[in-house]
């Protein structure tokens, strides 16, 4: 089958290489200006992991010219993480990223392996202070670029909508927090409307992975039941993902950013609530 805009051979959804690649960065950049996500003066953090979102948003941002830099967390899975950081950190210094690593270990005090045989929730836990680190360490950025996907923000949805999590629901969306909020770095979604597989086809076109390892501890997970679902509609209805997202976008009228102003009283973080819920966690991992 031929490319549709060409003569070349097609690679994905009738488009060559040339034309899928410019397709994906041309989706990415108009996200990014619909939204106001963020422009060339401002100073951009990626939270990157070294999968393949997160170095394709890496390398899209560079091609189009943006002043950016990585941020990766280790959060102390053996083989996993420490297979992707190798990767992203071959790819920063390929490109000329700038690179900051931080760990769980290091800053909470023990890896993930060990908080997980203390009973608690790997998922759960690990979201948790995922956010908190990010925060604490894009202070002095304009905004925190993370890698979710479409796929990502349709399985988000359906969990909070399913959860009754109303304070999680109001804050997904393409830019969550404002700059004016303190202590806090907006975090903005140029990716949010690339399908997984497209990413996946991206980052393999321009040879930047051709590994798509899942972490261990998502088996069974919550998330893990509505992406299968998820994606058996898309497999039957086409545009199903698409639909989720879009209709999300149309209800959101509840903005609770300036809920989730206040400070914690404990490490002075941003928190919706009098405690961030790192503290809760590491007073319960560390008595």
């Amino acid at each position: 089958m031929h490319c549709r805009l060409c003569s070349q051979k097609s690679v994905y959804k009738e488009l060559c290489k040339e034309h899928f690649v410019a397709y994906v960065e041309k989706k990415v950049e108009k996200t990014i200006k619909k939204f106001g996500l963020f422009d060339k003066k401002d100073k951009i953090v990626v939270a990157a992991s070294g999968g393949k979102d997160s170095l394709s948003l890496l390398f899209i941002l560079s091609r189009l010219g943006y002043s950016i830099h990585a941020l990766a967390v280790d959060e102390g899975i053996p083989k996993y993480r420490d297979d992707s950081l190798s990767t992203l950190k071959r790819f920063c210094k390929k490109n000329n990223v700038d690179l900051k690593v931080v760990s769980f270990k290091e800053n909470i005090g023990k890896p993930l392996v060990e908080i997980v045989k203390m009973g608690e929730r790997p998922c759960t836990v690990c979201g948790v202070f995922r956010r908190y680190l990010l925060n604490m360490h894009s202070k002095g950025y304009d905004v925190l670029a993370t890698g979710h996907n479409m796929d990502d923000e349709a399985q988000a949805v359906i969990m909070n909508l399913l959860k009754n999590n109303l304070s999680q629901f109001t804050r997904q969306g393409p830019c969550s927090g404002s700059r004016k909020m303190k202590n806090f770095t907006p975090r903005v979604k140029p990716l949010y409307f690339c399908l997984e597989k497209e990413m996946m086809v991206y980052s393999f076109l321009n040879g930047l992975t051709d590994e798509f390892n899942e972490c261990p501890f998502v088996s069974g997970s919550f998330r893990l039941k509505v992406r299968d679902y998820l994606n058996e509609l898309e497999d039957r209805y086409p545009g199903t993902k698409e639909s989720i997202v879009n209709w999300y976008l149309k209800q959101k009228k509840i903005n609770v950013d300036a809920a989730d102003s206040r400070i914690c009283r404990v490490c002075g973080e941003n928190s919706a609530k009098d405690m961030c819920n790192a503290c809760v966690y590491m007073r319960k991992i560390c008595s």
